[in-house]
């Protein structure tokens, strides 16, 4: 039996070390017996900084890996995330808009408030009618008060944050507290032995490094699984369109302008603009196709959008390649991060993939070469799940779209466009609302049946209702709208502006767990 004792992690950035932290603070007992967690990083490949959003799994893994938040929000140019306000996606219309929020509606566990929301109408919010989390947003206000314990929420919460910062952040809380070791160096080339495992990654400036398990976050190039071990690329454009992105880092107009405690995808001819508010700063960027928009015309729509706040500013063109590996995790190597894909930031999957890619290796990390193979098997099957149901979410904001006025909302609606699966959840919730029932069979769904009923009726679609089937339900739905409009008072009249907690938080600290 060959037990597995040396991980070794290709590439640094958000995926290296998130991976690294999640795998080292799980087995941080068995260091003494020799267990270890290398990260070889580049000095000479900067970080693309894929993603500055996140969702509230973010806060159970950096708790768990041992950082404290208060230290997250003065290092990282941290901001609350409460959400995604979708602007101009369904009529393309000034006033078209509505939030998938982070708050699950009133009652969820018990009982399914769409059909009761359409029998009364259906004509107001959906979010606002079932969850206080869009007012909150709309006045601009923090998820909790600065005496909320670190990672508690009163409304729940993901961050905004500096990817680059974030990177550094989880450097020097690997190296310092959780013994990674840290690694500067090239990897020129990899080194299989005979039945075709990975032995080593041979490097410029430190030689060889042996491992037993490798995993494989060296970004787009995916120097180990894709380039190593050949595993095929599964491109996604026939489904999602888009393919470039054009981001700025714009600044503020003072330093205490409000923060958008939220990010603002505001839908374009033939593509979205991100919004993203920090601290210092704003992240904003045209995600677009170049099969229906040029790279100038998309730079203009983005410049119109900022006005006179982005004149001049430089412009980053960042590739996006839709897809995945075919496999995931082969012999005793697996990729995590850019190296296992890309899809566009819609919905800021990206982030959240690492934390659950991570979490999985290190909770199934197997004992010996010989079972290794069981765990990857598993492993593929769960990851292909996601990167599935992550497409077929955001696929969804464009089928449900009523624009017309370019071929790209027009083709993003042609049915071979449209995954299978996904035509058959659409015919099903034409006759019953999302919920609990509907395929979601998995314990991490990514997005759960709530988020779903977020998009559906925040893009106006409709389930047919008969109202006399509600009726033994009618008591327990009125309750609960009653109970979302005192909530949403109460947290409204009681949260801090979203800036001045930022404030609060980097002068004086929140409560430690």
């Amino acid at each position: 039996m060959k037990p597995i004792k040396n991980i070794v992690i290709v590439g640094g950035g958000t995926a290296g070390w998130l991976t690294a932290g999640v795998i080292a603070a799980k087995h941080l007992s068995r260091r003494e017996g020799g267990f270890s967690v290398t990260l070889v990083e580049s000095p000479n490949t900067p970080i693309i900084g894929v993603g500055e959003g996140t969702w509230p799994t973010l806060r159970t893994t950096l708790a768990k890996i041992g950082v404290s938040e208060t230290d997250f929000f003065r290092e990282c140019d941290s901001a609350f995330k409460q959400g995604a306000y979708f602007a101009r996606w369904t009529t393309g219309e000034p006033d078209d808009g509505y939030y998938h929020p982070l708050v699950l509606p009133q009652a969820f566990s018990r009982l399914n408030m769409v059909p009761h929301w359409l029998a009364r109408g259906g004509t107001d919010s959906f979010c606002d009618a079932v969850c206080p989390q869009g007012r909150i947003c709309d006045e601009g206000l923090a998820p909790k008060t600065i005496t909320t314990p670190e990672f508690e929420a009163l409304a729940n919460y993901a961050y905004h944050l500096d990817a680059g910062k974030f990177a550094g952040f989880l450097q020097r809380h690997c190296t310092q507290k959780l013994g990674v070791r840290h690694i500067l160096a090239d990897v020129r080339s990899v080194d299989l032995a005979e039945d075709g495992d990975i032995h080593s990654v041979v490097t410029e400036q430190a030689g060889p490094i042996e491992g037993d398990l490798f995993v494989d976050c060296s970004g787009f190039r995916s120097l180990l699984l894709g380039e190593a071990l050949g595993v095929p690329f599964k491109d996604c454009s026939d489904v999602l369109f888009c393919d470039t992105a054009l981001a700025i880092q714009v600044p503020y107009e003072s330093e205490n302008s409000p923060i958008v405690p939220h990010t603002v995808s505001t839908a374009q001819s033939s593509g979205w603009i991100w919004d993203v508010g920090l601290p210092t700063r704003r992240g904003v960027g045209h995600v677009f196709s170049s099969h229906h928009i040029s790279d100038e015309m998309a730079e203009r729509e983005l410049r119109a959008y900022l006005g006179a706040a982005g004149a001049d500013l430089p412009v980053r063109k960042i590739p996006i390649r839709s897809g995945y590996r075919e496999t995931f995790w082969k012999r005793n190597c697996v990729a995590v991060g850019l190296a296992a894909g890309f899809l566009e930031p819609l919905e800021s999957s990206a982030i959240v993939l690492i934390e659950l890619s991570a979490k999985l290796i290190a909770e199934q990390m197997p004992a010996c070469r010989e079972v290794m193979d069981v765990v990857g098997k598993r492993f593929n099957a769960t990851t292909h799940y996601r990167w599935g149901r992550i497409i077929d979410f955001l696929k969804l904001h464009y089928v449900l779209s009523k624009r017309t006025d370019s071929a790209f909302w027009r083709d993003n609606r042609r049915q071979e466009s449209i995954p299978e699966r996904l035509q058959e959840l659409l015919l099903l919730w034409t006759y019953q609302a999302p919920w609990f029932h509907d395929e979601f069979d998995r314990v991490e769904e990514v997005f759960p049946p709530a988020s779903y009923q977020y998009v559906l009726y925040g893009m106006g679609f409709r389930t047919k209702v008969e109202p006399e089937s509600l009726s033994a339900e009618t008591q327990l739905a009125e309750r609960a709208l009653r109970e979302n409009s005192a909530q949403t008072e109460r947290l409204c009249s009681g949260l801090p502006r979203h800036r001045d907690l930022i404030n609060k938080i980097r002068e004086h600290g929140l409560q430690p767990i």
